[in-house]
């Protein structure tokens, strides 16, 4: 082996300082590479959890939304079934009292008053009883009372037809006046909803 010349040290170095560097700079740039491509899979993974997360919460403040609007809506319709149902229940009973009105000129309005009178009579027994009659049916006095054979009274206060009859010693009134009838029709009353 012949000894190199100073020359060709010198470039026999450089060759070896160039593929030395050349071999540092591809490893530098493949670690590079790869931790660019570990870093952007990272991002990748925690873009796409934001993204899921967003979407997640958007659907859920959409379906608060939703919720709040299927209730204001439901809210609104019962109202205005409320309504209706209110006005529909007030012309019912007016029609009602329009056909008592008519019924208290019939004779089966008369035999209702005779048994009404006569049932208080009886539940009364020996205890003295008083019963009254609606302003009303006045002009019926007398023929209710000979009927009956009691002492009927006419009462101060209208009560829309019917009688009461108020038993002091048992400390009991019996009440068949059409106003609390209807006043507890009124009460019971509702509508059947499917």
């Amino acid at each position: 082996m012949t000894p190199f010349t100073t020359e060709e040290k010198l470039k026999h170095f450089l060759e070896a300082s160039i593929e030395s560097a050349t071999n540092q700079s591809t490893q530098i740039i493949d670690d590079y590479s790869k931790a660019l491509q570990i870093l952007f899979e990272d991002h990748k993974i925690d873009a796409q959890r934001k993204a899921e997360l967003q979407i997640r919460l958007g659907r859920e403040s959409l379906e608060r939304e939703m919720n709040k609007e299927l209730f204001r809506e439901q809210l609104r319709i019962k109202r205005e079934m409320t309504k209706k149902q209110t006005a529909l229940k007030s012309m019912l009973f007016s029609e009602i009292e329009e056909h008592l009105v008519e019924y208290m000129t019939t004779k089966e309005y008369q035999e209702l008053l005779i048994r009404q009178i006569k049932e208080a009579a009886h539940f009364a027994g020996t205890d003295d009883i008083m019963i009254y009659i609606d302003p009303s049916d006045a002009d019926r006095l007398k023929e209710l009372e000979d009927a009956t054979k009691a002492h009927l009274t006419v009462s101060d206060t209208e009560f829309m037809g019917g009688t009461r009859a108020v038993i002091q010693s048992r400390n009991i009134l019996i009440d068949n006046s059409f106003e609390t009838k209807l006043k507890e029709a009124k009460e019971a009353f509702s509508f059947l909803i499917n």
